[in-house]
């Protein structure tokens, strides 16, 4: 089907939100707790859009990681009523996150200068950001791992992602997947040589037998082992390992040869 976003007409699917169908014609739309791997939200508010029909009355603002595309739709990503919800969201995160790298680049690409900067905002390459902005990735990709290991806890200004009592619980495999997904660097993770430290938990982790470095935790491993169709033999190396063998087993038979 044929939509328009910024007078482009553009081709969508029709599983498309109006967000996938941007991106795939190139047309830049924030959002922070949109994932391609996990189901949308809605949660960040930067995502906001204009949309309406030639039909319609008026035209309304919703959220283009969730709004599903349908023919004859106009798309407006920049509006004042948009960029004014932009700036209000952009300015509630930054004053949980002065400085935050993520969201200064965000404000740079949509062209809106946040009315709340911090002091230190000009070392914003260097402060990713300590707090948490509530946009749930993590809750939701440790979820969608199967672990439920932590949640969304507190109210206002205190609300903030976090395990029972801040220790990672039993079901906690100490994957990193959240860590990994958090845009603000709110969740620590610490590798050393033998333990992974993350919730205030230390997790044991596997050695690669070619290289000896640690690379997952063992608690991923056998968690890992139980519910995919993997033997444990499959996490005997490291992932650096294993591309290292195969390509130079595909240069071997000439198959990386020019």
């Amino acid at each position: 089907m044929i939509i328009t976003i910024d007078k482009k007409e553009v081709e969508a699917k029709k599983s498309d939100t109006i967000l996938m169908a941007a991106k795939r014609a190139g047309i830049y739309i924030p959002s922070l707790c949109h994932h391609d791997a996990l189901e949308d939200a809605g949660v960040c508010r930067l995502c906001m859009v204009e949309v309406n029909h030639a039909y319609w009355n008026s035209p309304k603002m919703v959220t283009a990681c969730e709004y599903k595309v349908e023919p004859g739709l106009i798309v407006k990503t920049s509006t004042p009523d948009v960029d004014k919800s932009r700036r209000i969201s952009i300015d509630l995160l930054l004053a949980k996150v002065p400085g935050s790298a993520v969201l200064l680049k965000i404000s740079q690409k949509i062209s809106l200068k946040p009315l709340v900067i911090s002091k230190d905002s000009h070392e914003a390459d260097n402060n990713k950001g300590s707090s948490c902005i509530s946009c749930y990735l993590c809750t939701r990709v440790c979820q969608k791992m199967g672990c439920n290991a932590i949640s969304m806890v507190s109210r206002g200004v205190d609300k903030r992602a976090d395990a029972p009592y801040s220790v990672a619980p039993d079901s906690c495999t100490g994957c990193g997947a959240c860590a990994l997904i958090c845009p603000v660097d709110y969740i620590k993770v610490t590798d050393t040589d033998n333990t992974r430290t993350i919730w205030n938990r230390d997790f044991d982790l596997v050695k690669c037998e070619v290289c000896g470095k640690g690379f997952m935790t063992e608690k991923y491993r056998d968690y890992a082992v139980n519910n995919r169709d993997l033997s444990a033999d499959y996490y005997t190396k490291c992932p650096e390992c294993k591309r290292a063998e195969t390509a130079a087993k595909f240069s071997s038979i000439g198959v990386l040869k020019g």
